[in-house]
């Protein structure tokens, strides 16, 4: 167990104040922990389960490239994680949970904010954690994700530009119902778009939280970068998904459907119609 918080009074309160639709700006004292120190993540990946480990070039990259044309480096991951300083890349280490000592440790954060979130959105369910380790100037393109999430810079600095939670004209209903069908999560990049973002940098010792389908861009700046996401979801977020999925049925059949709705409002009827449909094999 973790001796110290990780939140002061004031991020408590940030985060009280945006939770869940908009995004905060946080102080955390996870900067120094030993578990995120690059000898340690590289020690990390080597126990991975391999489809966990995720690379790719990131430098230069336009900001609304699709999943598919995201470009390889050549190296495998581990000889990423060794020449992160010079080879202009990203690595994601996903479900860090899978070893002890980090499903310790974010067991342990999460239980600090628990009683604030789920006075607000419930239990939180499914959490998972994801290491970011980035080349300078890594670019992470235009995109959404279906968790909530604090993002802990570690090292280095970086931007996340921060657009409005299911802004529509950045990210309409069929994106989210081929999304929930399987589809990427990339978003197309127009640059009038631009002047709405909200620009968050933060540095070793900062947060982001990140609201649930709130699409974004990151770019890493002149360090190596290393970052820790912690996720989880809500009873809302997945009647949201199946109500996604539901919208996708009737219109594969030609109906129309109204938009799925955003928090507080639920779509409990269209969810619950989708896992009956799911349940008996349709």
């Amino acid at each position: 167990m973790m001796a110290d918080s990780v939140f002061n009074e004031h991020a408590h309160k940030a985060l009280a104040a945006s939770y869940p639709a908009l995004p905060a700006h946080l102080s955390h004292s996870l900067a120094s922990h030993p578990l995120l120190d690059m000898e340690a993540l590289a020690g990390l990946a080597t126990r991975m389960r391999p489809e966990t480990l995720e690379h790719n070039a990131a430098v230069d990259l336009p900001l609304g490239i699709s999943n598919a044309d995201t470009p390889v480096n050549g190296l495998s991951v581990h000889d990423t994680i060794a020449r992160i300083d010079e080879c202009g890349s990203w690595v994601l280490l996903k479900s860090i949970e899978q070893d002890p000592s980090y499903a310790s440790l974010m067991r342990d954060v999460l239980a600090e904010i628990a009683p604030l979130i789920e006075q607000v959105t419930g239990p939180m369910l499914r959490m998972e954690g994801f290491i970011f380790i980035s080349s300078p100037h890594a670019v992470t393109p235009l995109h959404f994700d279906p968790e909530y999430n604090i993002l802990f810079q570690a090292r280095g600095s970086k931007t996340m530009n921060l657009f409005p939670v299911a802004d529509p004209d950045i990210i309409g209903q069929q994106f989210f119902e081929q999304y929930f069908a399987g589809g990427p999560r990339n978003l197309p990049w127009q640059e009038e778009w631009a002047a709405r973002a909200n620009p968050i940098s933060i540095v070793p010792g900062e947060a982001i939280y990140v609201p649930l389908l709130a699409p974004h861009w990151v770019q890493t700046h002149d360090q190596v970068s290393v970052s820790l996401s912690l996720t989880w979801r809500s009873e809302w977020s997945f009647h949201h998904a199946d109500a996604c999925r539901f919208n996708r049925r009737l219109r594969r059949l030609g109906v129309s459907p109204r938009p799925t709705a955003i928090y507080p409002v639920n779509n409990k009827i269209k969810s619950y119609c989708q896992r009956a449909l799911t349940r008996l094999g349709g």
